[in-house]
């Protein structure tokens, strides 16, 4: 029988925008699940770029959202708010992973009913947790935005990261042809170990270039970019006739100078982008009944599965977000709160000597 929740809990506060160091653990009340929404029991949570722009004050909560940072749990549910049956997904008792709009970072968070998905079959905790940002991400901006066919090709940018790990395997097993960017030699043979047909070294190599070459002069069809502006002239160059670009993420700017607008006229080019954070519940739950339905069977059967390149206790979430701004970890970076007095990280993606674990 599921346990009543507690009337407060842990959770990572920031004390004021900045750093690391600014983060927290405070004793906070428990969320009570508004109407329908559910209150998950968290396991474990992911670390995602988006929370490193929280922290830092440049990425505000949308309104109505936690004000705590983190995007995506699994735990169990405990309770349900008002209009969510309690004899259906999500019922309490279900083990789900969920894409939350704020306060993963914490022992319970809420989360509406539509974003929960339940633990594919063999999954722990870390594993399920470490699904929804990106899944739900790589999903909406490359099949849902750029219609992406079987077929088609696709370049990604950051190859190695949570998000790009998540896109080259679903492009490949998709029946896709997908090329990565990375910023080592290692990090390129992990995008060609997961499915890219070839990676780039951007530190070595001038990507454009390298595109033409592997696609015999015509260019890619769909760009994955979270770069922007630094990149923008040379993913034009990049997309082949009719070519998409989709950019997620301002890494490299959010200013483009010298763009050639008449490459986009004459190549029919159309560019695009999106944030998935303010989008709508019902958006979201769209995007969660399509990964349910497309993408968790090839979970089941092993045919993809998430990359998880170290874990923290809940404790040590400061060194988690060193890590994540320091761009050498492969694979996605994970909150275990099942574990409060762990004191190693382990590395459990497919890394040379890595194990993995479900």
């Amino acid at each position: 029988m599921t346990q009543a929740p507690p009337a407060t809990m842990q959770a990572v506060t920031v004390s004021e925008p900045g750093g690391p160091d600014c983060l927290h653990i405070t004793t906070v009340p428990v969320p009570r699940p508004r109407a329908g929404e559910v209150l998950v029991r968290v396991m474990a949570a992911g670390i995602n770029r988006p929370d490193i722009m929280q922290r830092q004050g440049l990425y505000p909560p949308p309104p109505g959202a936690s004000p705590l940072l983190g995007l995506e749990v699994a735990g169990e549910v405990v309770a349900v708010g008002e209009g969510v049956p309690p004899d259906a997904f999500p019922a309490p008792g279900a083990r789900v992973c969920a894409l939350v709009n704020g306060g993963g970072y914490a022992q319970y968070c809420t989360v509406p009913a539509g974003q929960c998905l339940p633990w594919p079959a063999g999954f722990d905790a870390l594993h399920a947790a470490a699904l929804p940002e990106t899944f739900f991400t790589v999903w909406s901006n490359l099949f849902m935005a750029a219609g992406l066919k079987p077929g088609e090709s696709v370049l990604v940018h950051g190859g190695t990261s949570g998000i790009g790990t998540t896109a080259i395997q679903l492009v490949h097993a998709l029946g896709g042809t997908v090329y990565a960017t990375a910023g080592t030699d290692e990090k390129c043979t992990l995008c060609t170990t997961l499915g890219a047909r070839a990676a780039i070294n951007y530190r070595t190599e001038d990507f454009p270039t390298r595109i033409k070459e592997l696609t015999d002069g015509e260019g890619v069809n769909v760009i994955l970019d979270m770069i922007g502006g630094a990149y923008m002239e040379g993913n034009l160059k990049s997309l082949a006739i009719a070519g998409r670009l989709v950019i997620i993420a301002l890494q490299g700017g959010a200013k483009a100078d010298g763009v050639s607008l008449a490459r986009i006229m004459t190549r029919r080019l159309v560019v695009t982008g999106s944030t998935l954070r303010p989008r709508d519940a019902a958006y979201k739950a769209e995007i969660a009944r399509d990964l349910e339905a497309r993408v968790w069977p090839l979970l089941a059967r092993r045919a993809i599965r998430p990359l998880i390149h170290a874990t923290f206790p809940l404790a040590r979430v400061a060194e988690a977000h060193k890590l994540m701004e320091n761009g050498t970890h492969m694979g996605k970076i994970m909150l275990d709160l099942q574990h409060p007095a762990q004191t190693d990280d382990r590395t459990i993606g497919t890394q040379a000597g890595a194990t993995e674990r479900h």
